[in-house]
């Protein structure tokens, strides 16, 4: 029996990440959420799923927010007995953050099991260790609009402004897409000219956000880096942005690598936005479970829940 143990429940938002030219560096935590509670038994790890998790294809040795439990366990000396209830309603393998949510909920989930406090600073190192998506990891854990930049010592969350007056759209295909594989659709050098506009866009995107201008903002999403290359694996994407832009969307980006599409808008209209994309994905795959929903920033973070 590991009576050394407490019962424990952690909540993690989901993230959009990149919005365009931020590639690799911004990243918006959203709200939608993956639940992870501890339950203190015998000796061994008895997992249950829900939601989005019971439909993922993986056995247990490949969940992440066991394995980063268990590891976070062992590195404190105790040992793993109990079992984890997870539930999400996180889309996983479409662009919203899904394994860096994963990867902060077991570690942190770990820490309140063993009665320990929180340590942002360390969860978030060691997540980057294994995962290496700071864009995403960082509003996962910290909540809102956050950059990670290149530090003396390692990766730096900062957080950005980010006004009230914007509202967001999400909607994605059936279909997933791995990081590694959007990753490699991408080319390896890059000419001088793009980088210096990229440069600028992200100068725009960052200003915009903050002040939900839309000029700034369309240019900001606007991107050469990454999206043109990763487009094309998406089916129906160039059908459904211009649906998006139909109900009224301001600019409409990937969703981290994707499959998912992010939609920035007047509040009023995320939900028609929403719908609009969801639709010609849902009625260009024949797939009626295609996600598309309104969301709002979350500001908090990774939290921890009473059991």
């Amino acid at each position: 029996m590991a009576d050394t143990l407490n019962a424990a429940r952690v909540r993690v938002p989901c993230s959009t990440s990149n919005l365009g030219s931020g590639y690799d560096t911004i990243g918006l935590a959203l709200n939608r959420y993956l639940e992870a509670s501890f339950e203190p038994g015998p000796t061994g790890l008895k997992i249950f799923r829900e939601g989005s998790l019971a439909r993922a294809e993986y056995d247990d040795a490949d969940d992440l927010v066991a394995r980063s439990f268990a590891s976070a366990l062992r590195s404190m000396s105790l040992e793993v007995g109990g079992t984890l209830r997870l539930t999400s309603d996180i889309p996983i393998g479409k662009g919203l953050g899904s394994s860096a949510a994963a990867i902060l909920a077991g570690s942190d989930l770990a820490l309140a099991a063993g009665g320990r406090g929180r340590d942002d600073a360390g969860v978030f190192g060691t997540a980057y260790e294994h995962e290496g998506h700071g864009d995403n990891l960082a509003p996962c854990l910290y909540g809102g609009l956050r950059a990670v930049l290149p530090g003396a010592t390692g990766p730096l969350p900062i957080e950005l402004a980010l006004s009230a007056d914007l509202g967001f759209a999400y909607a994605a295909p059936a279909a997933a897409i791995e990081t590694k594989d959007a990753r490699s659709a991408l080319p390896e050098l890059v000419g001088h000219d793009l980088a210096v506009r990229s440069l600028a866009r992200a100068t725009a995107l960052v200003r915009g956000l903050a002040s939900a201008d839309r000029e700034l903002i369309k240019i900001g999403v606007e991107d050469e880096l990454h999206v043109p290359h990763r487009l094309p694996m998406i089916p129906g994407a160039y059908n459904a942005i211009g649906a998006g832009y139909d109900a009224g969307a301001w600019a409409i980006t990937i969703s981290g690598a994707g499959s998912g599409l992010i939609a920035l808008c007047d509040p009023s209209d995320s939900e028609e936005v929403a719908e609009a994309m969801r639709q010609v994905f849902c009625n260009g795959t024949y797939d009626p479970d295609c996600p598309g929903f309104a969301a709002t920033p979350d500001f908090e973070g990774l939290t921890r829940l009473s059991v």
